[in-house]
């Protein structure tokens, strides 16, 4: 295993057996090295793939002012979250996660904590990458002696939903999650009721706009599979659902100029119908 390129004495990348390129963690791996030269295996203590050589570049640019022991950091972070969630985490969350620890633990010890203002969505909307972040904070915890707060919690957790946004910034991230808490509250306000979030129905109708969002997010429009005759159908049956439907679109016809296929009424009539009727018809009964 020849070193490609040396980013600092203990990080070093080079090529597998595939002709991948790979980053190379070790102490003192490129001590008094060159390009060119063997690495010792036996001093070897991480290494992953690098597949986009863009990826490459910023990693290197990162290294030349960030210390590797926040990318080390990093890299046993992401062996955590990998072994629990159900996607495939992009290579481009070693640098961006890097990057955010290396500050975040920088701020802590001037004495700033900065308050993440999604916080409250992110453990809503994101249960699971937000369990993981938080026991992300016990490993920096073990790692640095250092405790930090909910709020980086929560912007870990983002890192990880943002990783399924392969080719985005964390941007993405945060305007998915603002699009698909308006659309919650839209429902809401419009039916005047809190929606139970322990139920099945609410897990799709949340997992659906967030497909939605991304969607949008990339400018997706997919190709209308329903016919008229079933748009119809599901119009008249589910009236008062397909009237919020209609609120909702004009919300985002009017702020993100992004109307709704009509594949996507039918589809959000049918989800807002499943996770209201229950509730809507005790309601009713009530008064």
């Amino acid at each position: 295993m020849e070193i490609l390129k040396i980013l600092n004495n203990n990080v070093v990348t080079t090529l597998n057996e595939n002709g991948q390129e790979m980053v190379v963690m070790g102490r003192g791996l490129a001590f008094q090295k060159k390009p060119g030269q063997t690495i010792d295996p036996s001093v070897i203590e991480k290494q992953f793939i690098l597949k986009d050589k863009e990826t490459s570049g910023k990693l290197d640019q990162l290294l030349k002012y960030t210390s590797e022991e926040y990318l080390d950091l990093a890299s046993e972070i992401l062996i955590y979250a990998q072994k629990h969630v159900p996607y495939e985490l992009n290579e481009y969350l070693y640098v961006a996660l890097t990057d955010h620890l290396s500050f975040a633990i920088a701020r802590f010890k001037q004495g700033i904590e900065l308050k993440n203002n999604l916080l409250y969505e992110v453990r809503k909307y994101y249960k699971r990458e937000y369990q993981i972040a938080k026991r992300c904070l016990d490993i920096i915890e073990n790692r640095t002696g250092i405790r930090l707060n909910e709020d980086e919690a929560g912007s870990i957790a983002l890192h990880l939903v943002n990783s399924q946004l392969t080719g985005e910034n964390m941007q993405a991230a945060v305007q998915v999650t603002e699009m698909v808490d308006n659309i919650l509250n839209i429902v809401k306000y419009f039916y005047q009721m809190e929606l139970d979030e322990t139920t099945i129905n609410y897990e799709r109708f949340v997992t659906h706009l967030r497909y939605f969002a991304v969607r949008f997010i990339r400018k997706e429009v997919p190709e209308d599979t329903v016919d008229d005759f079933m748009h119809e159908q599901v119009m008249r049956k589910y009236n008062q659902a397909y009237q919020c439907t209609e609120r909702i679109n004009m919300y985002l016809e009017k702020n993100v100029d992004w109307p709704l296929s009509q594949d996507e009424r039918v589809y959000l009539t049918v989800h807002i119908h499943r996770v209201t009727y229950r509730e809507y018809k005790e309601n009713q009964q009530k008064q």
